[in-house]
């Protein structure tokens, strides 16, 4: 059976755990079969794996092993949350979901809007970090050929976001 696949990606705080969220409550809300997935959450451990700088292996690994549960209890479709960089990193998350349908939405916000969330959400000395990987990351973002659609976030509620995320993977 396939299985579609919705992954979130767009830079440091650009809005891809919000959004998946309120993705969350719009398929609730329709009696949409899904499991939303914040990638990051999965992969979130010391050390990591040795030359796995985001610890990609771990958070993949996790997926699977939580997908199989997922899926154990009937769930038809799966919203990931994750920076996705490139196409090639597609496979890693057809391994970790056999029979994936994938769809990449990239978010998007302006350097400016990226730093003031990162500002407003981040404490301490990751701060002026993030700010800096969100602003690199959103201009790699943007070269790259990762995404099936791009979805802006700049001064708009999260579910008019969602939305487009959703009709622009053709869910709604």
């Amino acid at each position: 059976m396939n299985v579609p696949m919705l992954i979130i990606s767009g830079p440091v705080g650009v809005g891809k755990t919000s959004v998946a969220g309120e993705i969350f409550d719009l398929l609730l809300a329709r009696d949409v079969s899904h499991a939303v997935v914040d990638l990051d959450n999965l992969g979130l451990c010391w050390p990591f794996g040795d030359g796995d700088p985001f610890n990609d292996r771990m958070a993949l690994r996790n997926l699977a092993a939580v997908w199989r549960n997922y899926a154990a209890a009937g769930i038809e479709r799966l919203v990931v949350a994750r920076v996705v960089e490139s196409r090639a990193e597609l496979d890693g998350y057809r391994a970790a979901v056999p029979d994936a349908e994938i769809v990449v939405c990239r978010l998007a916000a302006e350097a400016a809007t990226l730093r003031g969330r990162v500002a407003r959400r981040e404490a301490g000395a990751a701060r002026e970090a993030l700010s800096r990987r969100a602003v690199e990351l959103a201009e790699t973002l943007a070269r790259s050929d990762a995404a099936d659609f791009v979805v802006a976030t700049d001064d708009r509620p999260v579910a008019g976001i969602a939305e487009d995320v959703l009709r622009g993977a053709g869910w709604i």
